[in-house]
């Protein structure tokens, strides 16, 4: 989490909500990582969390990222967690929960719906204070 918590430091240079993700393989190794780029890029889907997998995709060559964690900051948006649903992680490792837009166990569980062929595991909470302080600073000066 600490990896993914000087990857969201990150997000602030071009504007954006201070979240990382750090996506590890199989062994543990660092595939990928990424930060919010909505503002710096214009792209909708810019989140972290699409950044990480579509790198970490593209590092292996192969769409389907079973045996990985995602290890990401805020608890993922719907548009996240159907990505991470696709994509096959194994498991989502999250700090802070978004009551907002969480669809990983606070609004919604997507990731976690027995109507899906695939449902990564969810640890949640993991250096929440520490990620939730990250973000509430951020909007604090907006």
């Amino acid at each position: 989490m600490r990896l993914a918590l000087d990857e969201a430091g990150r997000a602030t240079a071009g504007g954006d909500v201070p979240v990382g993700a750090v996506l590890l393989g199989t062994d543990g190794s660092v595939l990928a990582t990424g930060h919010n780029e909505r503002e710096a890029t214009g792209d909708p889907t810019a989140h972290a969390e699409i950044l990480a997998l579509r790198r970490a995709a593209a590092a292996l060559g192969e769409w389907r990222l079973s045996g990985c964690t995602l290890v990401v900051t805020l608890e993922p948006c719907t548009m996240c967690a159907g990505a991470l649903q696709q994509s096959r992680v194994d498991r989502v490792v999250y700090g802070a929960r978004d009551e907002k837009a969480g669809a990983a166990g606070s609004l919604w569980d997507l990731v976690r719906d027995r109507r899906l062929n695939h449902r990564p595991e969810v640890i949640e909470g993991v250096l929440a204070d520490e990620c939730a302080r990250l973000l509430t600073d951020f909007f604090r000066t907006r």
